[in-house]
């Protein structure tokens, strides 16, 4: 038995380490990527500032803040996807599921179609959107929605016992209710602005910066060390409420706290990159498959597979574009899609 441990022990850190290997290996070919087709040696050349002045940009400014995006972005949706999935009992459960991307995504809404470039101000005019439009207010906007929807369904749920079931069914019925202000508000849009509320929605990297990797690096970090420290409590929870709080966990406390800080976490990533889902349900499936549910394992390793996806898909994204990058987040829902159908029936299965 002791050996068997040993040899399990092993073999998470090889994981792991592989991983790490894996994300540092396609985070520098991720750099050598794009639609402006810069040869290998110009690449090289512009990462040592060596190149022209436009080569250095497209390195420097554009490349290196969307990869360290990807990997911030991704290792955040991830761990908050196992955190929840923890929570919750729910293998189902992600960022999406107290409908933070539904919030985020009508005060994005808001801010680009009422305050620049629609009805309330701008009119329908491109030049005056462009003017108007404010990167930073609109992720501000996001995020302040994001998390009022966050703290109006764990208020709810305080109120009526912070049951996980309560919590899903009032995440459901608050993201319903942001979905369908956001209709109403784009059927009032005019169509610059109605365009530029679409074109927010997509997953993309490209609108990195140093500054938004800095504020996501920092949440992110915040989080990941939280959710370490807390490790051995998850693994509480996973043998049910009573054998938890039998073992002197605060199990409501824990919850709300960590359900709280998860949802903070995809608010910032989402307000700044806009939707890129499934993330949080692929890496951590993806992790407890192959390392078991201790989440001493589990944190660090999903954080790493989720940077490695986002890696791969805006690789990937940057490659299939022809000229211009798709959006990420298109990317992340083609290979999410299938894989979610493949849970649902890979787990009747497991019970039939």
């Amino acid at each position: 038995m002791k050996r068997k441990l040993q040899l399990s022990k092993t073999k998470q850190r090889v994981v792991i380490l592989l991983l790490g290997i894996a994300v540092a290996v396609f985070a520098f070919v991720c750099l050598f990527v794009g639609s402006s087709h810069m040869r290998l040696a110009e690449c090289f050349a512009a990462l040592m500032k060596r190149g022209t002045a436009a080569q250095v940009r497209i390195i420097w400014n554009i490349r290196i803040p969307r990869v360290l995006a990807a990997i911030i972005a991704g290792a955040g949706l991830s761990i908050s996807g196992l955190i929840m999935q923890t929570d919750l009992n729910n293998p189902m459960a992600s960022p999406s599921t107290l409908g933070v991307s539904n919030a985020a995504v009508f005060g994005a809404n808001l801010s680009i179609i009422a305050f620049a470039g629609g009805f309330l101000d701008t009119g329908n005019h491109l030049s005056s959107y462009t003017v108007g439009a404010n990167p930073y207010a609109t992720s501000l906007m996001a995020f302040v929605f994001a998390s009022l929807s966050i703290l109006l369904i764990l208020g709810l749920c305080r109120i009526r016992a912070f049951q996980p079931g309560v919590v899903v069914l009032a995440g459901i019925a608050i993201g319903s209710v942001w979905t369908a202000a956001t209709t109403i508000l784009q059927f009032y849009a005019t169509d610059v602005g109605l365009s530029a509320a679409v074109v927010w929605t997509f997953g993309d990297l490209g609108r990195a910066t140093y500054r938004t990797d800095l504020i996501m690096a920092a949440v992110v970090l915040a989080g990941l060390v939280y959710f370490s420290v807390m490790s051995w409590r998850f693994n509480a929870l996973l043998s049910g409420d009573a054998a938890a709080r039998s073992m002197g966990v605060a199990v409501d406390r824990l919850r709300f706290v960590s359900m709280l800080l998860a949802s903070v976490i995809t608010a910032v990533c989402v307000s700044f990159l806009g939707i890129i889902g499934f993330v949080g349900i692929i890496c951590p499936h993806v992790t407890k498959r192959l390392l078991g549910q201790d989440h001493r394992v589990s944190i660090p390793a999903s954080a790493l597979s989720g940077s490695l996806l986002l890696l791969l898909a805006d690789t990937a994204s940057r490659s299939l574009g022809n000229g211009s990058a798709l959006p990420v987040g298109a990317i992340t829902s083609l290979l999410g899609a299938p894989f979610f159908l493949a849970i649902i029936f890979t787990r009747k299965g497991e019970h039939g």
